[in-house]
């Protein structure tokens, strides 16, 4: 049987593991049955090792890294079927709890040698890649301001320690949705367009059940009228996304769509897949079944 070709793109900062372990465990499972070029992110980004391992032949692309750096070297597969594999060591890593890759170093390698392709769907936001969601307002405040120190000692519960001190101080701003088939104008505190999402992406869970292969967009909008209700708010969205019962609360609006355009006033900082991009406007597009990505055989 022939051996594999695998370029296994690795990002040593990420996570609160060890790297170096954790590179010596990918080796020990992967190495036996894949010829593995390894190219660490150091001082070049994801999507250009992706888009040189592709040049060079690749049959697979493998990631490990949060959801940034999956985010990244996505790019360079959208629309090819090349197999990407992901081996998840991130603060979150929403995509792959969303696609049920285990965030254990040796399990998801083992998922990488015996899962099974799945054509999934991946967006643009101004051009650049999302596989998990764009936070507008709240959200992208609340990862802007979570100390670097603080994600590798507490993972995701700096981010809530974070949110929570914001909601003192929760700003509203004017937005304009703009979809296909309509636009919306009202006051929001948050504003997020899901591709995929984890249970505790909480602010995504409008519409109960995002789903990482129907080809849509799920936007969810919040529009607190005061702390209390933003309180009332997130507790709703974070039970609908464990228990995909659909929120019911007049102040979170959603909506589905395959493109859509957010403006803000004034400018809104934007997250993009867990990191700080920029300022609003967006224009997200749906790529539907853009990505081929290798997942437990067992789903």
């Amino acid at each position: 049987m022939t051996r594999r070709n695998a370029c296994l793109i690795f990002n040593p900062s990420a996570g609160k593991g060890d790297p170096v372990e954790d590179l010596v465990a990918i080796r020990e499972v992967l190495e036996p049955q894949i010829n593995l070029d390894i190219r660490p992110t150091h001082e070049v980004s994801p999507s250009q090792l992706a888009y040189e391992a592709i040049e060079r032949g690749t049959e697979m692309i493998i990631v490990s890294g949060g959801d940034g750096t999956v985010s990244a070297a996505s790019q360079a597969v959208i629309n090819t079927g090349i197999h990407f594999g992901i081996i998840p060591r991130g603060t979150v890593n929403a995509f792959a709890k969303a696609l049920n890759i285990s965030t254990e170093v040796k399990d998801a390698c083992n998922t990488i040698l015996t899962g099974i392709p799945r054509k999934v769907d991946i967006a643009l936001c101004n051009g650049k890649p999302m596989i998990v969601l764009t936070a507008i307002g709240f959200e992208a405040e609340t990862i802007k301001q979570t100390d670097k120190k603080a994600k590798k000692l507490f993972g995701m519960l700096a981010f809530i320690g974070t949110g929570i001190k914001l909601l003192k101080d929760l700003d509203s701003f004017r937005v304009y949705v703009e979809t296909e088939e309509q636009t919306i104008n009202l006051s929001a505190s948050a504003v997020t367009i899901a591709n995929s999402a984890a249970p505790t992406s909480i602010l995504a869970h409008g519409p109960a059940g995002v789903i990482i292969d129907d080809g849509l967009l799920d936007v969810t909008i919040v529009a607190p009228v005061n702390r209390q209700n933003a309180l009332f708010a997130g507790y709703h969205l974070l039970r609908t996304g464990f228990t995909g019962a659909a929120t019911n609360r007049d102040d979170i609006q959603h909506l589905r769509t395959k493109n859509v355009r957010v403006r803000t006033e004034p400018p809104q900082k934007v997250a993009l897949d867990g990191d700080i991009d920029g300022n609003t406007p967006v224009e997200i597009k749906c790529i539907p079944a853009g990505l081929t990505v290798l997942v437990p055989s067992s789903e």
